[in-house]
């Protein structure tokens, strides 16, 4: 199976889709742009919801659901809004056989029907804040499009909030932005950098706009979670307006975040290798898999029993025994490979006469060998050890991958390579504008870790504050 994976060093956009194919992350769908997500990438998908949604409630959120269909009058409230999402609006015209007197939008993203409850529901300075989540699916009609990365429907969360204060809003846009940062490197073991984005290229509608921004094994970067201060745009646009404590009709604040099945893409181009898929094991639906090897029907029905003695007490989604007859050990050990499972365990008859079995590392292809007794705890603290290992690994690529330049000409010429570049910015968007043109680079984002330094703008000279991140992306 691995042989028929293209190397990350020959055509790594092939090889990327290889490994979602071989994987048995996804399919192609019949309707163009989409994909139908199979088994293997769902469970990493409800673990991600699964682990997400646990930090979502201990910061005071709760989950609803609204409409998956929009009047499309409600997207023209917010005049910003539509022109950033009217291009890639799908539009429902006809309904039971008849032409609909008010054209519906299938949400591409749910600000606008949320807010047209919201004004419902919001009176006083009592009803706030509103804290809601939803997990959905939307539709956005992109013309080039890439399993997981960027397909016409996805499946997402997206918080919608509502707040008495600009300050509170802003609290709200921060909070989320690190839960985002805390997921994607706690339990995606993927390292981000976060920021705000520019003017450019914040969220249509927002004041503005934080984001985490991680880097594939290619040098490029990947936008994986966005949180969005939105002001008091979407309540003026929809007349949401609150009693406060001082007696005065006021307009709500607002915010909005979300991530996507995009962060399985992120997952796949930060660990996997040629060989396949690499998961790591906080996200894997299936942690360990154990392989018995045997030659004969007798050593079969030994190391079978004792494959099953050992993980009596252990929980059915944490592991599975393979004790297909059909197949031989080879074939099942590049079926987990590429699937991505972080531990496998292979158990044969000298393992049982040694009361040991031989665990493997999917990250590095290490053997370990584990005593049976206790067996269960000392495979957690391997997969922790993997875990913290693919995240000091990632983080070590990026470090070795991002530069501090202030010379424009040799920024052109090492911008196709791949990283991040850290160079000062004027803040003009003609010069924004001038890096995507000579270069296909972006401002990523203006970084929370970098620190007031006095420079020149990389572009056209002009004095600057601070230094951006740029760099090409998906």
């Amino acid at each position: 199976m691995a042989r028929e994976i293209t190397k990350r060093s020959e055509d790594y956009a092939q090889w990327y889709i290889d490994v979602v194919l071989k994987g048995d992350m996804a399919d192609y769908s019949p309707v163009k742009g989409c994909m139908v997500i199979k088994p293997n990438g769902f469970g990493i998908w409800e673990n991600i919801q699964r682990s997400l949604d646990r930090l979502f409630k201990e910061t005071g959120h709760t989950n609803a659901y609204f409409p998956l269909f929009i009047p499309e009058s409600f997207l023209t409230k917010e005049a910003e809004h539509v022109e950033g999402f009217a291009p890639e609006c799908a539009v429902v015209t006809h309904a039971g056989g008849k032409e609909l007197e008010e054209r519906l939008v299938v949400r591409p993203t749910s600000e606008t029907i949320i807010w047209a409850k919201y004004r419902d529901w919001i009176s006083s300075y009592r009803d706030l804040p509103i804290l809601i989540n939803q997990w959905a699916n939307v539709c956005r009609w992109e013309m080039r499009t890439r399993l997981f990365l960027r397909t016409t429907e996805f499946l997402w969360q997206e918080g919608h909030t509502a707040h008495a204060t600009h300050e509170d809003a802003e609290e709200e846009a921060y909070r989320m932005v690190h839960v985002y940062r805390q997921f994607a490197e706690e339990y995606m073991a993927m390292p981000v950098i976060v920021g705000r984005k520019t003017q450019l290229e914040k969220f249509a509608g927002a004041l503005h706009t934080y984001c985490i921004e991680a880097m594939m094994q290619d040098g490029r970067a990947l936008q994986s979670g966005t949180s969005h201060h939105l002001g008091q745009n979407f309540a003026k646009a929809f007349d949401v307006k609150f009693q406060d404590r001082d007696k005065e009709l006021k307009y709500v604040h607002a915010t909005s975040w979300g991530v996507s099945t995009r962060l399985i893409g992120g997952m796949i181009m930060s660990h996997s290798d040629d060989n396949g898929m690499v998961v790591p094991p906080r996200l894997a639906p299936l942690p360990v898999v154990l392989v018995p090897i045997w030659r004969s029907e007798e050593e079969q029905e030994r190391v079978l029993g004792k494959a099953r003695e050992i993980t009596r007490d252990w929980d059915p989604l944490f592991y599975k025994i393979d004790d297909r007859d059909q197949y031989k050990p080879g074939f099942k050990f590049n079926y987990w490979e590429v699937r991505g499972v972080p531990l496998r365990i292979e158990l044969g008859p000298r393992d049982c006469d040694n009361n040991q079995v031989v665990a493997v590392r999917r990250d590095t292809g290490e053997k370990n060998i584990l005593g049976m007794d206790n067996l269960r705890e000392s495979v957690q603290k391997l997969l922790d050890e993997i875990q913290q290992d693919m995240f000091n690994a990632a983080k070590r690529r990026m470090d070795e991958s991002t530069h501090t330049l202030d010379d424009y000409e040799e920024f052109k010429q090492r911008a196709d390579r791949g990283g991040f570049f850290r160079v000062h910015w004027c803040g003009d968007e003609a010069c924004e504008r001038q890096f995507q043109e000579d270069t296909k680079s972006t401002i990523r984002c203006i970084p929370f870790d970098g620190e007031d330094e006095a420079g020149q703008c990389i572009v056209c000279g002009k004095p600057s504050e601070r230094r951006v991140v740029v760099a090409q992306g998906y």
